[in-house]
């Protein structure tokens, strides 16, 4: 149980290091829903989206990668530096791209008459992408309370800018408060709305600031036979960074385009409350890829994945339950005039949870370098999710992207298990996986549906499910948690 425990610390302190800079993120939309009306928001919502597209095409599967290589390769040195170089050139050519056909780019992302806009988003990209192996030579050489700093200092400063421009100065203004010339001038002048993308890239300015140190202890060595071992195991795996782009937002570009600026900021809001699912599976993430790397070698390894992907459920599955039983209390995170949309809250936290089961079965092929099939099952994900968007957003509206999302990442999650069994099986207890999922939901379908609002009923429910939790799994918890 010692790799189990590693894995448990490890996956705690990145938790901290994801879930707290991310709800505080969360705790913005308030501000956000409330300084911007929903066309404004729909503004912020699909930058982010071309932001997710090109942040995957920029690093082509390389942290991954990364973490691949590390423990098989003896040569440290040309690894770090071979892949921040490698990164280092995409960047230069993607800003020289940019730059040459400006203004094709600027209409080509509807930035309209904003120049602003488009630097700003050249600007985060290329930082925020300079900027992964650095933290990836963090969480794969364990040093996590480090990586869990900087990105602390990150989200910090994010969060003081936000607060000063979209919160701070409108309420002085209201009050007539008097405020220095420069500073209001340039405020009215502004589009509110590039306020959260300057204090999105004046926290990764700061982020590779703090990490460049960690990149200068190692000695200069690049080497092009180990790019192209990098490339072959890592363009799969771009592609289907692709394809989960797709899954994650096309929904959003869609429903702006085919019903309106306002449905899709509407939408977008209340897809934030899935926030707490989506930390969650991040958290496991940060703590897992690199855990199973560095212990796959071990004589247990494919017991203690197992085991593993029984707790990722069992936790899932409360994350689960308890955001769907205090919807209405959380809901109140959001502007009301977004309130609209809180019936595809349900159904996004449960896509997620499948989402985070299929990357703890994805294991398989990356340990295996068969990661082309992730490329495949992505692509399989993206098709369902493009075809039943277009089919059914004219239909039912925001709807059809909540269970569109739902069906692309439960069908990845059963071709993945299924294909893994031939390759790298593992005896997953699927009997106690089944059973918490579906009492889980049936849970979340009685709660919302018909006890919604009623939080001594919503409280027995997790209660019930803990004790059930408790009573199945008391024995491995004595063992994991025992005292040396």
């Amino acid at each position: 149980m010692s790799g189990l425990k590693r894995f448990l610390k490890d996956t705690i302190i990145y938790g901290i290091a994801a879930v707290l800079p991310r709800v505080i993120n969360f705790l913005l939309v308030r501000v956000h829903t409330d300084a911007l009306p929903a066309d404004d928001y729909a503004v912020n919502s699909d930058f982010y989206i071309w932001t997710a597209l090109f942040a995957v095409l920029l690093t082509f599967g390389m942290e991954t990668a990364f973490f691949r290589f590390y423990n098989s390769e003896n040569k440290k040195d040309a690894l770090v530096s071979t892949s921040f170089i490698s990164m280092l050139i995409t960047v230069i050519g993607f800003v020289v791209v940019i730059a040459l056909f400006f203004d094709f780019f600027q209409t080509f992302f509807d930035f309209k008459n904003n120049p602003l806009r488009l630097k700003l988003f050249v600007g985060i990209l290329a930082l925020d992408t300079i900027s992964m192996i650095p933290f990836a030579y963090l969480r794969v050489s364990n040093r996590p309370i480090r990586y869990a700093g900087i990105k602390l200092v990150n989200v910090g400063v994010i969060v003081i800018i936000n607060l000063l421009f979209l919160k701070f100065i409108p309420e002085f203004l209201e009050q007539g408060e008097n405020l220095p010339t420069l500073i209001k001038d340039h405020y009215l002048e502004a589009d509110k709305v590039n306020y959260i993308f300057i204090a999105n890239i004046f926290g990764s300015a700061i982020s590779l600031f703090m990490l460049m140190p960690y990149l200068m202890k190692f000695k200069f060595d690049f080497d092009f036979h180990l790019l192209k071992k990098i490339l072959v195991y890592s363009w799969p795996i771009m592609v289907a960074g692709l394809a989960y782009v797709i899954n994650e937002n096309l929904d959003k570009f869609l429903i702006k385009r085919m019903i309106g600026d306002t449905e899709m900021g509407i939408y977008s809001a209340c897809y934030k409350l899935a926030i707490f699912m989506n930390l969650y599976i991040m958290a496991f993430r940060l703590g897992a890829e690199p855990f199973f790397f560095n212990n796959a070698d071990k004589k247990n390894a494919k017991e203690t994945y197992a085991k593993i992907m029984n707790y990722f459920v069992i936790i899932g599955a409360l994350v689960l339950i308890g955001i769907v039983a205090y919807i209405d209390i959380l809901k109140h995170f959001i502007n009301p005039n977004y309130w609209g949309a809180l019936v595809i809250v349900p159904v996004v936290l449960l896509a997620n949870l499948f989402l985070g089961i299929y990357y703890n079965l994805g294991i398989w092929y990356k340990l295996t370098d068969k990661t082309i099939y992730g490329m495949y099952f992505s692509i399989v994900g993206a098709v369902i999710t493009i075809v039943l968007n277009i089919w059914l957003i004219p239909v039912i509206g925001i709807m059809a992207s909540a269970y569109a999302t739902l069906i692309a990442y439960g069908s990845m999650a059963i071709i993945s298990y299924l294909v893994g069994k031939k390759y790298y099986p593992v005896n997953y207890n699927l009997k106690k996986i089944i059973i918490y999922l579906s009492a889980s939901i049936g849970i979340c379908i009685l709660s919302f549906n018909y006890f919604r609002g009623n939080f001594w009923i919503s409280t027995l429910f997790v209660l019930i499910f803990s004790g059930i939790i408790y009573w199945n799994e008391k024995k491995e918890l004595a063992i994991i948690f025992k005292r040396k």
